[in-house]
């Protein structure tokens, strides 16, 4: 008996898999045929969904991206930076900028850090080995610098890579450049600046998922034998990073190093300086400040893509559902039949969710396709260095789960819709669809056009944002400005070289500054004038500049003088801003003491305030002081309009004369400008693709829904055109019901927009407005786009013969 039933059951088992099988056979013959026999409508459904996963998937890979940079430390979790909080004027504010003894002092001080290192960046300065010299970028640490950090050290160790002064860490690919290979450079000497020589104590390798990228690191008391400001409590420019031990609690470490800069100085009235810590994996998407506290940056980029990856996938789905649900008139009577002959709902439901799908895997192909074309300009435009990783198989387990789920959202819909279908009405031609149905499929068009008139109103205002900064007055002539570096033999012999270079033709002014008047990071604390709180702390932006500063970048001087060598006292003699002199109280600054550290003197000149860093911050008090012999900084060499080739052809052959170990570079002022603004900039262009994108796919849905609409109003449009309504007539009424969700979706969008758009301009002290204009021409280009859209389908629809129309099927 059990043997008989063990064959029946496998018996009926087999039955069944069979028919599943069939089934399942005849639900891929029906979808494949449905494609195939509507080419142009299942192209327009293809393209719209690989579009939308091509555009999300990139986008995807983005945010993955970001959110890996620095997580690859193998104690990532103690690893912290910290930051300043300082509070005057009524005012709070934060910064990565702290004082040079700083982390020497933590780690003797603290029990809970293990590790501690400051780290001074430096612009590129130049080495050489034999007859090769090349410019490269890093700075200087302190010995725990690779201990604390996971950097792969190919040659030497961590322990033992920057621990003693004359040494240097440099990178895989500066050991490649100039030794051939990480090998050949251990022990090897490397001359830097043409001043030192420096031995290659550690090859290390910096992956690309690391925020800091640098060529070499020095010994950090190699920096503090040459600036002796780095050991000063009342200056600010190195960063600090600790590691902590690993039973230890980070708040309560917080809570210890709190008042930690008052053990050095005098606490303040009315005043505080406090340090906190940031876990060192956070600080690159949240390092701008709010309230001296790192609340926002790049996380606000990586929010916003991935809600763009999120809305134009779902504009895509609704897309579908627009298109499969116009098409639903031509399907209604296949639906009827099927269901007269015993199809059962599920089964319909099942075969359109199978078409959905069907549609979604074709989609996901074409767009791996896109995808791979894409890739290089994205890369390029993003400055990533993204690749697919078809390697792995999260990244197909996912792909597979994004695909499903795309075709499940947009195929249900049209399954529940279509599968609802009453075969009796179906059948006798009357197929008609209920005002909630109605109101629904209009209403996923009206979501679609808010979302694209949100992207387009974004994408005009970033843009009138980056041609605000790019074109406002920064109150100094950026425009035919020259930067080169103060290196090598220059140092020294500087004068010989402003003498040549002055009987250039086209050549105006020469001057020389550390840093640059596009942006001046370094900040002294300790200041002294006429009449000031000795409890009240301040903080002045510091430059060093060299003799006609002034005349060379066009400031504006709106009392006192340049720096000049016809006054012999002028090394003792400051210019402020007027944001400084506001600050420090003086009616008539001109004359007034005023006392930087160490240095007492007089200030001599007043400039016009101008921007010496991003528009992002206001323009902070500012005090130039002269220093001619400065180690480092950059020649100004300012030249004559037209004239700027010829200009580098000289000065390259002068430095070649006076400078012949450094090879010759320059860069302009208006370049390394446009530079503070990349983010913003590489943000607004994919804003950009991105809006005219989720534009294109809207209007695919609305052509969709006009498809749809002419198909419903057939015997409509017959009869008024047999009553005398003209094919302009029918133009205009069905043209009108059709932009009647895109001017809906104009209404939500406009507050929306003006609200996130507001939101984000807050981030920069210098802004453009929000024009109402702006809204208009966004909203106009929307509705000319969507009437070129369903113009089509209007107009075949208004051009119908009426005697075809008024023909029952």
């Amino acid at each position: 008996m059990i043997r008989i039933a063990r064959r029946k059951w496998h018996v009926f088992s087999t039955a069944i898999v069979a028919d599943t099988i069939t089934m399942i056979r005849n639900y891929c013959r029906i979808a494949w045929r449905n494609l195939v026999h509507n080419k142009a409508f299942s192209a327009i459904n293809i393209l719209g969904l690989a579009l939308g996963l091509a555009c999300s998937l990139l986008m995807i890979l983005w945010v993955q991206d970001e959110r890996s940079m620095d997580r690859f430390h193998e104690k990532g979790d103690q690893l912290y930076q910290v930051y300043l909080r300082q509070s005057y004027d009524g005012k709070v504010d934060g910064g990565y900028l702290t004082q040079g003894p700083l982390a020497a002092e933590l780690k003797k001080e603290i029990p809970e850090v293990l590790y501690a290192s400051g780290l001074q960046y430096y612009p590129p300065v130049a080495f050489q080995v034999n007859d090769k010299a090349l410019k490269m970028s890093g700075g200087y640490a302190s010995p725990d610098f690779f201990r604390m950090f996971s950097y792969q050290v190919l040659q030497g160790t961590a322990a033992s890579a920057i621990d003693k002064p004359g040494t240097i860490a440099i990178s895989r690919h500066m050991a490649e450049l100039f030794f051939g290979s990480p090998e050949a450079a251990m022990g090897k000497t490397i001359r830097y600046e043409d001043t030192t020589n420096l031995a290659v104590s550690a090859v290390y390798e910096v992956p690309a998922t690391s925020s800091q990228q640098f060529d070499f690191i020095r010994n950090w008391d190699d920096f503090t034998r040459g600036n002796a400001w780095a050991k000063s409590w009342g200056s600010f420019s190195p960063a600090t990073y600790i590691r902590l031990r690993d039973n230890a609690d980070r708040y309560k470490v917080a809570a210890k190093i709190k008042d930690f800069v008052y053990h050095y100085q005098e606490k303040s009235a009315g005043s505080y300086t406090e340090l906190d810590l940031q876990p060192y994996a956070e600080k690159y998407l949240h390092a701008t400040f709010s309230n001296g506290i790192p609340d926002s940056g790049r996380i606000e980029y990586v929010r916003l893509f991935t809600i763009l990856a999120v809305f134009i996938l779902l504009i895509a789905c609704i897309n579908f559902m627009n298109l499969a649900t116009a098409r639903s008139v031509k399907r209604a009577k296949e639906v009827g039949v099927r269901k007269v002959v015993g199809a059962m709902r599920g089964s319909l439901i099942i075969q359109f969710i199978g078409e959905a799908l069907l549609l979604a895997f074709l989609a996901l192909l074409l767009s791996l396709l896109l995808v791979v074309v894409l890739l290089p300009a994205f890369n390029q435009l993003s400055g990533k260095q993204l690749f697919l990783p078809v390697t792995q198989p999260a990244f197909w387990g996912t792909l597979l789960a994004l695909t499903t789920f795309t075709g499940f959202v947009a195929g249900s819909y049209p399954a529940l819709f279509l599968s609802s279908l009453n075969p009796v009405r179906v059948l006798k031609g009357s197929l008609k669809f209920s005002a909630g149905a109605t109101y629904f499929r209009k209403g996923l068009v009206v979501f679609q056009f808010t979302l694209s008139i949100l992207l387009m109103i974004g994408m005009f205002v970033i843009y009138r944002q980056m041609d605000y900064v790019q074109t406002k007055n920064l109150g100094y002539d950026r425009q035919n400005l020259i930067y080169i570096p103060i290196e090598g033999d220059l140092i020294s012999r500087y004068s010989v070289f402003k003498e040549a270079a002055g009987n250039l033709p086209g050549v105006l002014a020469i001057s020389k500054m550390k840093e640059s008047p596009t942006v001046i990071e370094h900040h002294k604390g300790d200041l002294s004038w006429s009449g000031k709180d000795p409890n009240q702390p301040a903080s002045f932006a510091d430059a060093a500049v060299g003799y006609d500063f002034v005349k060379t970048t066009r400031l504006t001087l709106l009392e006192g003088r340049d720096f000049s060598r016809e006054f012999g006292n002028d090394s003792a003699s400051f210019i402020l801003n007027e944001t400084a002199v506001k600050k420090i109280g003086y009616v008539h600054a001109v004359g007034q003491p005023f006392q930087l550290g160490k240095v007492s003197g007089t200030i001599i000149g007043v400039l016009k305030d101008f921007h010496f860093n991003s528009m992002h911050d206001a323009i902070e008090p500012l005090v130039i002081r002269l220093d001619e012999k400065p180690k480092w900084g950059n020649i100004l060499v300012r030249t004559a309009a037209g004239k700027t080739k010829p200009v580098l052809a000289g000065l390259a052959g002068i430095c070649k004369d006076l400078n012949p170990d450094f090879p010759f570079t320059y860069q302009f002022s208006d370049e390394e400008y446009t530079r503070l603004y990349k983010s913003e900039q590489m943000v607004g262009t994919l804003c950009n693709y991105f809006a005219c994108l989720a534009v294109f796919i809207s209007c695919l849905g609305l052509f969709g829904l006009a498809m749809f609409t002419a198909a419903q109003r057939t015997r409509e449009i017959g009869v008024r055109k047999v009553l005398g309504a003209s094919e302009t007539n029918i133009f205009i009424l069905l043209s009108t019901s059709f932009l009647k969700p895109v001017l809906l979706g104009m209404l939500l969008a406009f507050p929306l927009s003006w609200y996130a758009m507001g939101q984000w301009l807050q981030h920069f002290a210098y802004k453009t407005s929000l024009e109402w204009w702006v809204f208009g021409i966004a909203g106009g280009i929307t509705v000319l786009i969507a009437l070129l859209t369903v113009s089509f389908q209007s107009i075949q629809a208004a051009l119908m013969n009426p005697i075809k129309s008024l023909k029952t099927e």
